[in-house]
């Protein structure tokens, strides 16, 4: 089982990296063994949300540059091991673009964030799954018009106002039969514990690469979400890191 030292201006924080998600497992290793990470900094940190780093430009970058664009020239392929990985506080989770751009959710071959979030009542989880449940509902909707979009163009052209309520009302019926037979999205009686006494943010769950997790020093995790931040959350005082792998 792989660990890493990661250690900071505000102290040690030493993560277990999760043989679950090797390709992000064996990538965060070569890079820490390479020294990618030595000298950049956390670049973005959100109080009661998380701290992200490994941007390569962040290291020695004057106080008015913009960070979080930087990389290794790739991405890693998504990861998801869930209900089982999850986002719960002191969670390693890797960065990526967003959907609009990475439909696929691939990962930042090298930016990733440690996880801090806040602890929520059961019934804020409970309308959650609400929510993702109507998400899900949503996804399968768009991609079923998606996949119609000739004909709909075609009705439209024909000012076929009848035949578009037609064609909405059957996507609709076709979007409620796929998603009785789909998995209802809900919360594992885990993640409901760490999400009501622990923390974390499970509204990123299924989202994000979750490939490790703190196994101590989440008190320095907690030291820097608390610092002051300023222009694109980057905090006013460098935080700088340096890595090795804990043989």
């Amino acid at each position: 089982m792989a660990r890493i030292k990661i250690t900071t201006s505000e102290g040690e924080i030493i993560v277990r990296l999760y043989d679950e998600t090797p390709k992000h497992r064996d990538n965060f290793l070569k890079l820490v063994k390479e020294g990618y990470y030595n000298g950049t900094l956390f670049h973005r940190v959100i109080k009661d949300f998380m701290i992200q780093g490994g941007d390569p430009n962040s290291k020695d970058a004057p106080a008015d540059k913009m960070l979080g664009t930087g990389g290794p020239g790739y991405t890693v392929p998504a990861e998801f091991v869930y209900p089982q990985l999850f986002h719960k506080r002191g969670a390693l989770s890797a960065a990526r673009q967003g959907d609009e751009v990475n439909p696929n959710r691939e990962s930042s071959g090298s930016q990733f964030y440690i996880v801090w979030g806040k602890t929520y009542k059961a019934q804020e989880l409970k309308q959650m799954e609400r929510q993702m449940a109507m998400q899900q509902e949503q996804a399968v909707f768009n991609k079923l018009v998606a996949e119609n979009r000739a004909k709909i163009m075609d009705l439209r052209r024909n000012r076929d106002q009848a035949g578009l309520q037609e064609l909405q009302d059957e996507l609709i019926a076709q979007t409620k039969a796929t998603c009785l037979e789909m998995p209802k999205p809900t919360f594992t009686e885990e993640q409901v514990e760490a999400y009501t006494t622990v923390g974390g943010t499970p509204f990123l769950d299924n989202q994000y690469t979750v490939f490790g997790e703190v196994e101590s020093g989440l008190e320095v995790v907690e030291k820097i979400q608390n610092t002051t931040t300023g222009v694109a959350d980057r905090p006013k005082e460098d935080i700088s890191m340096t890595m090795e792998v804990l043989e």
